[in-house]
């Protein structure tokens, strides 16, 4: 998606990227760059896994997430002691400086499709929630995805993120309100007597639920490609790895917390939306709503960085620039009424692709374990061994091998439990 553009996405970090941010205006920005609504899958997670080897899951990938997000910091460091120009700045950058173009073009083409998988991950979660809300209304899934395609391709052609970052914040809003709803319902179970512990599984039979576990974990530890950004954005960058390591063990065991609870006290029956458990009343629909509205108003967000490759691809092209700009800059009438085109069949193919996703869980997980993994975890150990290859020590050469070679194999494992099913 291009890192640089994933700015436009989080508000706080908008009027803080110029390296003037508190340490209170950071962990801001970390909080909403990394927790969205793939939290509320966790607990289904659980249930796949088991609530021990859940626990385990979601352990190992916020302790990978930062310490992988240390080593791009790290790379970036070291670029600037060479005194390199230009700074360093996106991940794109970090890419092409170690690697060349194929550096660059692998990183963003990862993180254009991950930016790809969330957008349709939105749709499916509108989808679901929608369906729920208005059950027995003769509309399926895919109905309510395609009625929201109009609506979404008319935002998607307001160039102007800044007059929808307030929609960002509502969607923020109705995360934590749909997180303390259901975390309510969970107490409530416990202080009625519903809950049995033994009732639970600690380690399911399923060989691939630690992974597909760990696989959510990842998709839920998203803003990845903020790191550089995150780090610049502060005043004191010296404290950025200690800052990191309190948003990250704060955020871990608040997932943690979500998934076991959730998992407690639905069991077998948990959904992979876990709001879809919660009971048919006024102040569950509402939440229900509330996040699709906030979500709807959101997706042109998600979607913007995808449009912004897309054009850019199609800028580069000599007799397109012919076309549709005038001194190769202006657009013409037909360069306007092209962009508005292109944006509005990228809507229609990500609802499309939305239309046959099985399930939030399931997709959630696939993505996790395999974009999200490589942009993780196997490409900052690529590029740390690329640029201070012999001058580390074993143990760091060591564990840089783990992340790149373990990144590889649980991206294929992920990739194979998350399309057979469990």
């Amino acid at each position: 998606m291009g890192d640089e553009l994933k700015i436009s996405t989080i508000p706080l970090l908008e009027s803080s990227s110029t390296g003037t941010a508190s340490k209170i205006q950071t962990l801001g920005n970390i909080i909403v760059s990394v927790v969205g609504t793939g939290i509320l899958g966790l607990p289904f997670a659980f249930r796949i896994a088991g609530w021990l080897a859940g626990s385990l899951g979601v352990l190992a990938a916020g302790v990978a997430t930062y310490y992988c997000m240390l080593l791009l910091v790290q790379c970036k460091e070291k670029l600037a002691s060479q005194e390199l120009t230009p700074e360093t700045e996106t991940y794109g950058d970090l890419g092409y400086k170690c690697m060349g173009n194929t550096g660059r073009y692998l990183t963003e083409f990862l993180i254009f499709i991950s930016q790809c998988g969330g957008a349709v991950a939105y749709l499916v979660f509108i989808g679901q929630n929608l369906s729920s809300v208005f059950k027995g209304h003769g509309l399926s899934l895919s109905s309510f995805i395609f009625l929201l395609v109009p609506i979404e391709i008319a935002l998607s052609w307001i160039h102007s993120l800044s007059s929808l970052a307030p929609f960002s914040i509502f969607a923020d809003i109705c995360n934590v309100l749909a997180m303390a709803v259901v975390l309510k319902e969970d107490l409530d179970k416990v202080i009625s007597g519903e809950f049995r512990f033994g009732d639970r599984k600690a380690i399911t039979s399923s060989i691939g639920g630690l992974p597909f576990a760990a696989g959510m974990a990842v998709f839920c530890f998203e803003g990845f490609g903020m790191t550089l950004s995150l780090e610049a954005s502060m005043k004191e960058r010296g404290g950025f790895a200690s800052l990191l390591a309190k948003a990250f063990s704060g955020i871990t065991l608040l997932y943690v917390l979500f998934g076991f609870s959730g998992y407690m006290a639905y069991g077998d029956e948990t959904k992979d939306i876990i709001t879809l458990n919660l009971p048919n009343n006024w102040s569950t629909i509402a939440v229900q709503v509330g996040l699709c509205l906030g979500l709807a108003f959101t997706f042109p967000i998600m979607a913007h960085p995808i449009h912004e490759i897309v054009e850019g691809k199609l800028r580069n092209s000599e007799w397109l620039r012919k076309v549709c700009y005038k001194d190769g800059e202006n657009p013409t009438l037909v360069g306007k009424f092209g962009t508005y085109l292109s944006r509005a069949i990228l809507i229609v193919v990500l609802a499309l692709l939305a239309s046959f996703v099985p399930g939030f869980g399931e997709f959630a997980s696939l993505v996790g374990s395999t974009v999200c993994a490589l942009i993780s975890f196997v490409l900052p150990a690529a590029f740390h061994l690329e640029l201070f290859g012999s001058s580390l020590r074993f143990w760091e050469k060591a564990l840089d091998y783990i992340f790149l070679i373990g990144g590889l194999l649980f991206a294929a494992h992920g990739t194979y439990n998350s399309i057979i099913g469990f």
